[in-house]
């Protein structure tokens, strides 16, 4: 028989429970207390482990960035507003049972009554929470007329412009509401998504969506730097959770910013890059180093040893040029040559197949937090837009602009409540 209406069992519970931990009655079964709901752990101590829910922050921005994404953007199609605000609500406590290794729903995949559809899709049985996280975002497409939200789109989600060489295929760009679903597990990240999308069904629709394997950057200063699919390590300069101040004043917004429902939130870009990768592969190592400005083994800035030694545009090799050249990408992007601007990369490698003519369809899955675009992503962007040499082994063709707003507090809170209240 199905369980009860009322149960609330985790992925591992499910499979643990045994005769002392239930007991029949009438023709249900009552699981026993000791199963329900497990506190969360303070902070993931393996990548079997959760990461909290619960925060003034959204998970998944500094939270040391895990193996592999699932990434969607959604429209929505409903056009009243308490169905939406309902959906969030729905999403919201559905999230926060997902990134403890619970099921979506009460009832399970297989605790339900056997005539009516499971709650729980049922592909994440037994596996562990893998640090699941699920961070949400709004689209400047959802501040049009159709909620009322048009006064409340905060100045910094302003569009992004047209930036040179930009080839954009508009059906994977944009979307009224994102959301990031980052785990050890690609299985566990893929539940995920599908499950809220099961839950919005007849209120959203998905727009695109993006798979993401062997993340590029590190957020924090236990993690090794990763190398992107052009076999340099990536993000070495990142933002990382443990520079507070930095935070403080690069990525989280605040009242004062001019969106009140945004504080404790912050702005997310998004840009598929494909890689012309088999051209890259058959430069050479010299003018691939160059190309970047770093060492391909060490990731050290050329005229450096280690990977985190400071970089030094000033520095000459023995022909009196800059070992570091005008055009080179470190130089370009570096916060010296934007005004200060910083970002926290968390962007992950994909290989979505080939093209047909024998060449992958493969690249960077970019994805970048900050607090204010056009300070910060913007400026960055078209810096290297103009004149990263790199431009010439790589294409933008997908791009996205979300509000994230501030983090769910507690059980009574939701998914931007902020915004909506």
């Amino acid at each position: 028989m199905g369980a009860s209406r009322g149960t609330r069992m985790s992925r591992r519970g499910l499979f643990g429970l045994g005769a002392a931990g239930a007991a029949v009655v009438g023709a249900g079964v009552v699981v026993s207390n000791t199963l329900l709901d497990e506190a969360p752990v303070a902070h993931a101590s393996s990548i079997s482990d959760p990461f909290p829910f619960y925060g003034e922050h959204q998970a998944g921005v500094v939270t040391p960035a895990q193996d592999r994404l699932h990434f969607v953007a959604f429209d929505v199609i409903t056009k009243n507003r308490a169905e939406l605000v309902e959906l969030l609500q729905e999403w919201t406590a559905a999230a926060a049972r997902l990134t403890q290794g619970k099921e979506a729903g009460s009832f399970g995949a297989v605790g339900g009554a056997p005539e009516a559809a499971p709650d729980d899709t049922g592909e994440a049985l037994g596996l562990p929470a893998s640090g699941l996280t699920l961070t949400i975002g709004f689209g400047a497409s959802l501040f049009d007329d159709r909620f009322g939200l048009a006064d409340r789109r905060p100045a910094a989600l302003a569009d992004l412009p047209k930036f040179p060489g930009d080839q954009l295929i508009p059906e994977i760009s944009g979307g009224d509401i994102c959301v990031q679903a980052c785990a050890h597990d690609p299985q566990v990240a893929v539940h995920a998504i599908r499950n809220l999308a099961r839950i919005g069904f007849g209120k959203v629709s998905v727009r695109w969506s993006q798979l993401g394997f062997g993340r590029t950057s590190s957020t924090s200063r236990a993690q090794a730097t990763p190398r992107n699919l052009m076999g340099f390590k990536d993000g070495t300069n990142n933002m990382k959770l443990e520079d507070a101040d930095l935070l403080r004043g690069q990525l989280w917004a605040s009242a004062q910013d001019g969106s009140a429902w945004m504080a404790g939130g912050t702005y997310m870009v998004t840009r598929k890059i494909r890689m012309a990768i088999e051209t890259w592969d058959r430069t050479s190592l010299t003018e691939q180093e160059q190309i970047f400005g770093r060492d391909k083994g060490e990731g050290a800035p050329l005229g450096k040893k280690a990977e985190f030694d400071t970089v030094d545009f000033a520095a000459k090799g023995p022909d009196g040029q800059p070992y570091i050249k005008a055009d080179a990408h470190v130089r370009l992007a570096h916060p010296s040559s934007n005004n200060n601007a910083h970002l926290l990369r968390r962007g992950y490698n994909f290989v979505d197949g080939s093209d047909g003519l024998g060449r992958l369809d493969a690249g960077l899955f970019f994805i970048a937090y900050q607090r204010d675009p056009r300070k910060q992503f913007v400026p960055v962007q078209m810096n290297l837009a103009k004149s990263d040499v790199l431009n010439e082994y790589i294409k933008h063709v997908s791009s996205g602009l979300f509000a994230c707003p501030p983090g769910v507090r507690d059980a009574g809170d939701y998914w931007g409540r902020t915004l909506f209240e």
